[in-house]
C-alpha cells in the first residue's frame, strides 16, 4: 500500500531527503539511444539548470545531485526557517519569477486595494505560496513538469515522461545525510561513466569543484559545507567541504577493480567524527538503491520518528 506523502516528508522529524525520479515509457532523459543512434546528451543540462534556478527561488536547499540517463538523484534540506523569514514582497517575487501573478496580486503590489476583503484574500494566497515555496512537492513537481514538456515537444509525443511519483528517503541524522551525499555524488564513477570527480559531468561535486578553481568559497544556490559546530550557523551541510571531498576519494579508492573489498587502514576524519564504521557508510555509499527503506538513520532516530509519526512499524535502513 502506498504511503502518503504526508507521512513520507515530514520536515518537523528531519528535514533532509533523498529524491529519485525516473523515466518511463523506455524514455532517455539522457545518454545515448543504441537503438535509435539518438544522443540525448543534452538534457542533463536542462534538468541541472532546471534544478539550480528553482533552488535560487525555493527554501529547498540542494545538497547534493547527480543527473543520470534515465533517472536523477536529489538529496534536499527544506528550510521552513527560511520560508517564514521572508517578507510578504519577498513571497510574492519568489513566486513571480515563475507563475504569473493574479490581478489582485498586481493591485496589492501598487497598493491599490480598496477593502478589507481583498487585503485577506491577497494575505491567503500569499500564505498558501510561502508554504509552497517550502514544499518539496511543489519544487518536484515544478522540476519534472518543465523537463516533461520539453522532451516531450523533442520527442514530437504526448503521455506520461516520468513515473507517477518520485521516491523519497528521509535522513533522519548527519550519518544517513553523509552516506546518501555521497552515495549521490559518485553514482557517474562507481556506473563506470566518470573516472574522477572533477569528469562527473552534471553532479554536484563536479559544481562545487568549479567553484572553488574559480575562487568561490560557496556553491549558490547549493547548499552550504557549515562545519561540524554548526549550531549556531544558518542551514546548510554539518560537516567541513574538506573532510566530505576526503571521504569521496577514499570510496572512490575503493570502487577501483585492483583495490576491490580491500579498506585502507586510516579512517577518513570525517568518519571518526561521526562515528560511522567503514563498512557501514561503504555499504550504503554502494548498495543503498538495493535498500527499500523509506527512513535513513541510526535505531534511536528511527524509534524517535516512530514514536513522532505514531507509526506501528518503520520500514528503514538502520545504521549502526
Amino acid at each position: 500500500m502506498t504511503t502518503a506523502r504526508s507521512q513520507l516528508i515530514r520536515p518537523d522529524v528531519t528535514p533532509y531527503y533523498h529524491c529519485v525520479s525516473r523515466c518511463v515509457r523506455r524514455s532517455y532523459l539522457c545518454g545515448y539511444d543504441k537503438l535509435s543512434g539518438q544522443s540525448y546528451e543534452h538534457r542533463r543540462d536542462w534538468v541541472e539548470q532546471r534544478i539550480l534556478s528553482l533552488a535560487a527561488i525555493y527554501c529547498v536547499r540542494i545538497c547534493a545531485y547527480a543527473i543520470m540517463s534515465n533517472h536523477y538523484h536529489l538529496v534536499t534540506f527544506i528550510d521552513t526557517d527560511a520560508a517564514q523569514s521572508l517578507s510578504e514582497l519577498e513571497v510574492v517575487e519568489r513566486w513571480g519569477a515563475e507563475h504569473t501573478l493574479p490581478v489582485i496580486i498586481q493591485r496589492y503590489i501598487s497598493q491599490q486595494l480598496t477593502c478589507e476583503t481583498e487585503w485577506n484574500l491577497c494575505h491567503q494566497l500569499i500564505d498558501t505560496w510561502r508554504q509552497r515555496l517550502c514544499s518539496l512537492s511543489w519544487f518536484m513537481k515544478e522540476l519534472n513538469y518543465d523537463i516533461a514538456v520539453q522532451a516531450n515537444r523533442e520527442d514530437d509525443c504526448t503521455g506520461r515522461f516520468w513515473e507517477g511519483r518520485f521516491k523519497s528517503q528521509a535522513l533522519l541524522d548527519e550519518k544517513a545525510l553523509l552516506a546518501v551525499m555521497a552515495y549521490v555524488d559518485l553514482n557517474p564513477i562507481r556506473a563506470n561513466i566518470a573516472p574522477s570527480l572533477k569528469q562527473s559531468d552534471h553532479t554536484s561535486i563536479k559544481f562545487r569543484l568549479s567553484e572553488l578553481e574559480k575562487g568561490n568559497t560557496t556553491a549558490s544556490p547549493l547548499s552550504d559545507f557549515v562545519g561540524y559546530q554548526h549550531q549556531d550557523k544558518a542551514a546548510g551541510i554539518p560537516f567541513r567541504l574538506s573532510d566530505y571531498l576526503e571521504l569521496l576519494d577514499w570510496i572512490g579508492r575503493q570502487l577501483r577493480p585492483d583495490k576491490k573489498g580491500r579498506l585502507d587502514a586510516t579512517h577518513p576524519f570525517i568518519l571518526q567524527q561521526l562515528t560511522l564504521p567503514q563498512q557501514t557508510c561503504l555499504r550504503l555509499c554502494t548498495q543503498l538503491e538495493k535498500q527499500s527503506g523509506l527512513w535513513i538513520g541510526s535505531t534511536p532516530e528511527l524509534l524517535r520518528a516512530k514514536d513522532k509519526l505514531k507509526r506501528k512499524r518503520m520500514c528503514g535502513v538502520h545504521i549502526s
